[in-house]
């Protein structure tokens, strides 16, 4: 037997800006998890003066213990995409993803599920992902859709615009599978694209 693969599981940036050194992909999902903007981007997709909002795993049961009334109660499946990681490169993707999540995020090991034959099962046991956990210092928690909406869409950070990168995301999951909906990316899309255009409407009547 020869060493367990480095695999790694996306579910975020990670999925329309992969890790380099891939040599073998996989969409699948996690269950028992949400993804949710519950994390402060301090330094990707907005400022330490003012941070953007990123995704993060919590598990379903800690979410519901601290969410207030979440809009979509019964969501606690994520898709993503499992990266495996060329053996020669391991320690240099790991150090490259170490300083990528290194805001807040940290190294836990997850059981990616996929749809077999119509049938839901384990494809990949224990593929290391990053989480946001809610005791880290970036972690802000549940937000009003609007609000968070409204936040989103203003946010700018060195790696660009606090929206694109929630629209890069969106169209990214809706590609994964057919099942990969997720309806609180598709709640703030809709609500930040409705910005969007209340924006360009406001243009247009500038004289």
């Amino acid at each position: 037997m020869g060493e367990k693969a480095y695999v790694v599981f996306g579910y975020g940036s990670l999925i329309f800006k992969p890790p380099p050194h891939v040599v073998a992909e996989q969409p699948g999902f996690l269950k028992g998890y949400v993804r949710r903007f519950a994390q402060k981007s301090h330094d990707h997709r907005g400022t330490p003066e003012s941070p953007g909002r990123v995704v993060t795993l919590v598990h379903k049961e800690d979410w519901d213990a601290f969410s207030g009334s979440d809009p979509f109660p019964n969501d606690d499946v994520v898709w993503g995409i499992a990266y495996t990681i060329d053996p020669l490169y391991e320690s240099e993707v790991r150090d490259y993803l170490d300083y990528r999540e290194k805001d807040g995020y940290t190294l836990e090991e997850l059981n990616v599920w996929g749809i077999v034959d119509g049938v839901e099962q384990v494809v990949i046991h224990n593929a290391f992902c990053y989480v946001g956990r809610n005791d880290n210092p970036s972690f802000i928690g549940s937000e009003p859709i609007d609000k968070l909406a409204k936040h989103i869409w203003r946010s700018v950070g060195p790696s660009g615009r606090n929206k694109d990168y929630l629209y890069d995301l969106a169209a990214a999951v809706k590609r994964l599978a057919p099942e990969s909906h997720d309806s609180h990316l598709s709640a703030l899309e809709t609500r930040c694209r409705e910005l969007d255009a209340e924006r360009n409407d406001w243009d247009e009547k500038q004289p």
